[in-house]
């Protein structure tokens, strides 16, 4: 196992972690959850839109005509967005949560909190691999991708840890939440180098990375930002979107 790539895939999936630590430095409330739904959500939408499926339609552009590029990244899209669709409807439901943790608002928050890790588990885990694999092949690019992996962890992690402590009403089980799915990370970049290491390709990798964009599309559209515009503190939510989106941009922009 090459050590520092993998300390640098380690360092960014803890990362969500931070954004739990963050989370829990503040008294969970209403006016949170939306501001923390909108900047996460903004972060995912933008990292997604902005800088991975440029990234595939460039990579696929190189073997493909225009409209065939454009199908492929889309269906890419598309697998990834079932994906988080089909996960969602095998978490309880609203009601099932509310019943158990004694409101609407809870179970609400609790289903996001689910979802929302859920969905990060599964993106964390080729999040691994993908940071490993470029730190093997090129040890710059493996930096800038764990540190590009690293500023979006952040924010996912708030995407966890808050709607879980208003779910449970405790900030320290929000933060555990957060840590492991971003535990996910450093697990996937093991399992690569175990059973996948032979496997993997640059088509295979950025097949993954459109799956993955796909993934944090549907979570931001299904999840965070419903959770944000919510009538009731929608201008909060409405301010955490347009700073997730440029925090973002500026970060993408910072590290190409």
């Amino acid at each position: 196992m090459p050590v520092t790539p993998f300390v640098l895939t380690t360092l960014a999936g803890l990362s969500t972690g931070l954004g739990g630590v963050i989370a829990a430095l503040f008294r969970p409330t209403p006016r949170l959850l939306a501001f923390c739904g909108g900047f996460a959500g903004a972060v995912m939408v933008t990292v997604s839109l902005a800088d991975l499926a440029p990234s595939v339609m460039e990579f696929y552009g190189q073997s493909l005509s225009p409209l065939g590029c454009g199908f492929a990244v889309a269906g890419l899209l598309l697998g990834g967005m079932l994906t988080a669709l089909f996960l969602g409807k095998a978490l309880p439901g609203e009601e099932t949560l509310a019943a158990r943790f004694g409101s609407r608002a809870q179970g609400a928050a609790m289903r996001t909190a689910l979802v929302t890790g859920a969905a990060l588990l599964l993106h964390n885990l080729p999040e691994g691999i993908l940071t490993l694999v470029s730190g093997v092949a090129d040890p710059s690019m493996g930096a800038r991708t764990a540190l590009a992996i690293a500023l979006h962890n952040i924010p996912e992690g708030l995407a966890v840890a808050v709607p879980f402590a208003c779910a449970t009403g405790s900030r320290g089980k929000g933060a555990a939440a957060a840590l492991a799915s971003g535990l996910a990370e450093p697990a996937g970049a093991l399992l690569a180098w175990l059973f996948l290491r032979n496997f993997v390709t640059p088509g295979l990798l950025n097949g993954i990375v459109a799956l993955v964009a796909g993934i944090m599309l549907w979570v931001a559209a299904d999840q965070l930002l419903p959770t944000a515009f919510e009538p009731d503190n929608r201008k909060t939510g409405v301010v955490g979107f347009a700073f997730g989106t440029l925090v973002m941009i500026l970060g993408i922009a910072a590290l190409n």
